[in-house]
């Protein structure tokens, strides 16, 4: 018997781009030369060179078709586009029974190396993803849109939750309509009670700087909706993301999994403003519920709660009662806070040079304008700590002023509302970070009664539940929160995978953190770190050192703690920064980090 030398199998991550003809068997059976000779051009004219021109490498050739491998999500989906783009200019005068067309699917995944070609799981989604792609267009995975980021200049349409033959996990899609057709969505799981899903009101002010006002009514709609047990309400960060799609709105619930749908629009003029709400029953596009309501915007948050009582009534078919309005916001007493605070929030996710210092001058403005409104301090809280967790590292927190500030204006806003569930939901998750883990518990499980439909929120409580020891109860968590925002932000899978390695699913953790780090692993090193982990316990050796190099390159080159610091203190760093309480947590990730080989 032969031995075999091959020696452990390889693997890395990686981009894959499949594209297939479109009935090839056809064009085969008609004109064979033809065929052949028209493929031939195209993969020597058009196809290499356009992928040689994005960094990529051909794997392989397959008669119909080819697999390509890249390093970046961008440069494989900026390929797609410009092969498509090719190929259709030099087919355009060919007879429509002779075109060649092609099918792109493109997925980042982790691959297994067998000599120049590649293999796996990742290879196979993006085999399948192709399969379902329309003609002439590209689909892709969602773990390949989260490193799009706004990056690629083409229309990107959520495509849903796909099934694919041989993979037991529902994947997301998203489809590049580059010829102009419509994917056919498939519908997402079923939720027991109604849901539904509020689009952006439009802003008919003929101002677009004042979309921010429309956007801010639209965000607090949904957030009194969310407080409701019998719906389910679709978070702001999906509905937002299919606002303005032209279409039948049977379309976009479908695409959210809602049964119902909100749109609107708001007219501003001076302190008078003026919204029109309808709700629309997805499954057939019935109309079930229209109005228009006037008011001063002294009086907007009593309009948003008229606007919530008549979509609940309509929807669970109840009346609901003055008593069961336990958790109001307070009103500010001046509604230029409110109107600071909404430009303020809109900058609060966009990290691009000077947006946060914007957004922390509009807090301010804010809280100056009405000391007593607490959302001006939970946006400041936020500012804050954002600031110490990409600035401070290796400051001890005590010495720290981002989080000493953090933790102020999140006791600030607590003192002054305590009945708004986003306001216990930030001094809770505040309190995670200052290891009080008592703390942290009380008020993020206050705000989770307070609001059990906010996706926010959800998605920081089960955070915290692996903080505490309970993975599997936050995982539990976790998936409701991504029900109630399928289109959810990347940051979502930094809890989750977390949390999956607590639960000892090493694999799964590994994957959705190969996902986060791909194009710039060196820029998160609290993920390297926990990348290495994993693949320490998976015996993944030779990648967990390289995770574990790449973590302790950068935790040294932003390091602001003492200067005699070492990679012993960079870990003792990375551990304390993880919030964990359970000891034995904190054994099982020291023990994947000493496997990485850094200091356990």
């Amino acid at each position: 018997m032969g031995e075999d030398r091959r020696g452990p199998l390889q693997r890395r991550l990686a981009a894959i781009l499949i594209a297939d003809v479109v009935g090839y068997s056809r064009l085969v059976e008609a004109d064979e030369n033809g065929t052949l000779a028209a493929l031939g051009s195209l993969m020597t004219s058009s196809l290499r060179p356009v992928i040689a021109a994005h960094a990529g490498r051909v794997v392989k050739l397959m008669g119909d078709g080819l697999v390509a491998e890249f390093t970046s999500v961008v440069e494989a989906v900026s390929c797609a586009i410009a092969m498509q783009k090719s190929v259709a200019s030099q087919q355009h005068l060919v007879d429509p029974k002779s075109k060649i067309v092609f099918r792109v699917g493109i997925n980042l995944g982790d691959v297994v190396v067998d000599g120049d070609d590649i293999l796996g799981d990742g290879v196979n989604v993006a085999a399948r993803l192709e399969q379902l792609c329309p003609p002439g267009d590209v689909l892709i995975s969602g773990a390949a849109y989260e490193h799009l980021g706004g990056k690629i200049d083409a229309t990107i349409e959520y495509a849903g939750e796909q099934r694919l033959k041989n993979i037991t996990r529902p994947i997301k899609a998203y489809h590049l309509p580059l010829s102009g057709s419509k994917f056919a969505v498939s519908n997402l799981s079923r939720s027991t009670g109604p849901t539904i899903a509020v689009l952006p009101f439009e802003n008919m002010g003929g101002d677009p700087e004042q979309t921010y006002f429309s956007d801010g009514i639209t965000e607090d709609i949904i957030i009194e909706l969310a407080r409701f047990t019998e719906l389910m309400v679709i978070a702001r960060t999906s509905s937002f993301a299919l606002g303005g799609r032209t279409g039948d709105l049977r379309e976009i619930g479908h695409i959210l999994g809602a049964d119902y749908v909100v749109e609107g629009s708001v007219r501003r003029a001076g302190h008078r403003i003026r919204i029109a709400v309808q709700l629309v029953e997805t499954k057939g596009g019935t109309h079930r519920w229209a109005e228009r309501y006037d008011a001063s915007i002294e009086n907007i948050f009593s309009t948003q709660e008229q606007i919530a009582r008549s979509i609940v009534a309509m929807v669970a078919q109840r009346v609901i009662d003055d008593n069961e309005l336990t958790s109001r916001r307070r009103r500010p007493e001046d509604m230029r806070a409110y109107d600071l605070f909404l430009q303020g929030n809109r900058l609060s996710d966009d990290f691009r040079p000077g947006a946060q210092e914007r957004a922390e001058a509009l807090f301010e403005s804010a809280a100056k304008a009405d000391p007593t409104f607490a959302r001006a301090h939970t946006g400041l809280a936020y500012i804050y700590l954002n600031r110490a967790s990409e600035g401070g590292l290796g400051i001890p927190r005590e010495r720290d002023d981002n989080r000493i500030k953090a933790l102020r204006s999140a006791e600030t806003a607590f003192a002054l509302d305590p009945s708004d569930p986003r306001v216990q939901c930030t001094l809770g998750y505040i309190c995670l970070t200052w290891r009080d883990f008592k703390r942290a518990e009380h008020h993020l499980d206050l705000a989770k009664s307070m609001n059990p439909n906010d996706a926010t929120i959800l998605i920081l409580w089960a955070g915290m539940q692996g903080a505490l020891g309970r993975p599997v109860k936050g995982l539990a968590g976790a998936e409701v929160a991504y029900r109630l925002n399928p289109l959810h932000p990347s940051w979502y899978n930094y809890y989750k995978s977390r949390l999956l390695f607590l639960a000892e699913r090493y694999g799964e953790a590994a994957t959705l953190l190969e996902q986060r780090t791909f194009d710039t692993p060196e820029r998160e090193p609290r993920d390297m770190a926990w990348r290495a982990a994993s693949y320490g316990h998976l015996g993944r050796i030779d990648d967990a050192e390289k995770c574990g190099k790449i973590f302790l390159d950068a935790i040294r080159t932003r390091w602001c703690g003492a200067s005699t610091a070492g990679p012993a203190d960079y870990v003792n760093w990375l551990v304390d920064v993880s919030y964990l309480n359970n000891e034995h947590d904190v054994l099982r990730l020291r023990e994947g980090l000493r496997l990485a080989g850094l200091p356990g």
